[in-house]
């Protein structure tokens, strides 16, 4: 039973398809930039980012876009995204 949601984060829309797998307590998670297309996330410089975890985990979320809306948020904070940020917003003479 494959799941698909749209949602959006920070003008970003994104498409995330849940997968529960039937035998083992994991789940697998894909997240798409569509719009804009490819657009470069805290999570993937591609645009996509295929995920499996725990499906505990993903519980403990309440589902898979309160997940990825929190893992986006979470890895947002990091260094390297914050540098992106910075030097997407001043552009680069180099």
């Amino acid at each position: 039973d494959i799941e698909t949601f749209t949602t959006d984060w920070q003008g970003i829309t994104l498409s995330v398809t849940y997968e529960p797998s039937g035998r083992w307590p994991v789940a697998h998670l894909q997240v798409r930039a569509i719009r804009p297309e490819r657009a470069r996330l805290p999570i993937t410089e591609t645009g996509y980012r295929s995920h499996f975890l725990d499906q505990a985990e993903l519980d403990a979320r309440d589902g898979p876009l309160a997940y990825v809306q929190a893992w986006l948020a979470a890895a947002a904070e990091s260094p390297e995204w914050r540098e992106y940020l910075e030097e997407s917003r001043q552009g680069s003479l180099f």
